[in-house]
């Protein structure tokens, strides 16, 4: 392949981390706000996206460097970035940076739900001491949704808990550590499922895929846990389940983010909501620099990077 050679990072502190740059490639201060430092724009080959921001805030930015031929996201998730750089341009995700802090939240989550911990944190401010006997993790029947390096840490970390473990995919199958039911099972299976977490990247088949007919199969008193994007779970039809009272949700993503003003989840005794914060912990930025310094090592060295969701003309 043709090498890269001039690569932008999103901050000087990103910068200065990733120093000394490998022999070849020229880092460069680019923040999608303002033009590059220390390079111009036709001269960047490769850019690292800005963490916690949607296409539509850097668009334009992207657009504007003629001669881009690889972009790397900071987070798992790349949906819209193909279309906005077209088919001539490498995608290149974080997939595994942030799966131990995803996993720690979605067991946070279900925890906290189970245990009446957002009912003691509610108490706690009105002085309250309200004593109760909770559902607790231990010998749930759990429903995961997705089977990927997220899902794997999350299976992990659900063993010691005693759960009942039924896992989905998007095709049934066997692996290492059993089976894999496919989606067109779902139904079926959440009509065992008091706890269901979602995990599966967002795509055009696991858009809505959480859907009305899912969430009206799961037993009353179930949890719906999700961690993945929020459009993976039908939002009308989950506030419609949480607000009656009949399912509770503990929810780091929702569609649309952030949750509207007066939305109905706000007050629901039964939600539970956190900030889309599933991977922002103290483990991102030492992760990130590792995964950014094993890429650059591969681009001065012609190899192709890890993560590669997208080839483009770079890689094929």
């Amino acid at each position: 392949m043709d090498k890269i050679t001039t690569v932008s990072v999103p901050s000087v502190e990103m910068f200065d981390a990733l120093q000394p740059a490998p022999a070849g490639i020229s880092l460069v201060v680019w923040d999608f706000d303002e033009g590059p430092v220390g390079a111009e724009l036709a001269d960047i080959d490769a850019a690292v996206l800005p963490y916690m921001s949607s296409p539509d805030q850097f668009a334009d930015a992207v657009r504007s460097a003629p001669n881009l031929r690889l972009v790397q996201t900071q987070s798992t998730g790349y949906e819209g970035i193909p279309e906005l750089v077209g088919d001539d341009v490498a995608v290149v995700s974080a997939a595994g940076v942030h799966a131990a802090a995803t996993a720690e939240l979605a067991i946070g989550l279900a925890i906290a739900s189970l245990r009446g911990i957002d009912d003691a944190v509610r108490n706690q401010t009105l002085g309250q001491w309200k004593p109760a006997r909770y559902q607790g993790l231990a010998d749930r029947k759990v429903l995961l949704v997705g089977v990927g390096g997220i899902g794997v840490e999350i299976a992990r970390r659900l063993a010691p808990f005693e759960v009942e473990l039924t896992r989905v995919g998007s095709s049934a199958r066997d692996d290492e550590w059993g089976h894999v039911h496919g989606t067109d099972e779902l139904v079926a299976l959440a009509g065992q499922a008091e706890v269901l977490i979602a995990i599966t990247p967002l795509t055009d088949s696991t858009r809505g895929l959480i859907n009305a007919e899912v969430l009206a199969a799961m037993p009353d008193g179930a949890l719906v846990v999700n961690v993945a994007r929020g459009a993976v779970v039908d939002s009308e039809a989950l506030t419609a389940e949480v607000v009656s009272g009949r399912l509770s949700a503990a929810l780091d993503v929702f569609d649309p983010e952030p949750v509207p003003e007066g939305h109905p989840l706000w007050s629901a005794s039964g939600a539970l909501i956190t900030p889309h914060s599933g991977g922002n912990t103290g483990a991102f930025w030492p992760r990130i620099i590792k995964l950014l310094k094993r890429q650059l090592d591969c681009l001065a060295t012609g190899k192709e990077p890890e993560n590669l969701v997208q080839r483009g003309s770079l890689f094929s």
